[in-house]
């Protein structure tokens, strides 16, 4: 199992004893998440593709941060990057974004992207920190099943 220490911080890939931190962390994180982003639905779906790109970030066992990662063979995506209250600004979220760009670049993504909340903006300023850049464009989606 991979996964890099940062003071009592391991960053590793999702295994299933996670699912329980992993769902109250989003639930603490993203309250008001669309269901088809619940635990339930998008830990599985995600284990289908790339299940090496879901990484947690633990502190004595107990999960405090998860990224997902995403390539498509042209860009890599990051999503469902969250952080417990009370791990968040102690470098957590870092370290786990420069885990996904590595395991991103060892992949040949030259080009990560990610979404933000346009209402979010503590958010967009972390991750401009960080040399992400807004780029100018219309984020368009289609649920694929209203219904989820």
């Amino acid at each position: 199992m991979s996964h890099t220490e940062r003071s009592s911080i391991a960053i590793t890939h999702y295994q299933d004893h996670h699912f329980n931190g992993v769902d109250s962390l989003w639930q603490e994180a993203f309250p008001n998440d669309p269901p088809h982003n619940r635990a339930e639905i998008a830990i599985p779906a995600k284990l289908a593709v790339q299940p090496e790109l879901f990484l947690v970030a633990e502190d004595a066992g107990n999960v405090v941060g998860t990224v997902m990662a995403g390539y498509d063979g042209h860009r890599g995506w990051l999503y469902s990057v969250a952080v417990r209250l009370s791990h968040r600004g102690t470098g957590v979220a870092s370290e786990m974004i420069s885990a996904a760009e590595i395991r991103l670049a060892a992949l040949g993504c030259t080009k990560v992207n990610l979404q933000v909340r346009a209402e979010n903006e503590a958010v967009a300023h972390f991750y401009a920190r960080l040399g992400y850049e807004s780029e100018p464009r219309i984020s368009m989606g289609k649920r694929l099943n209203p219904a989820a």
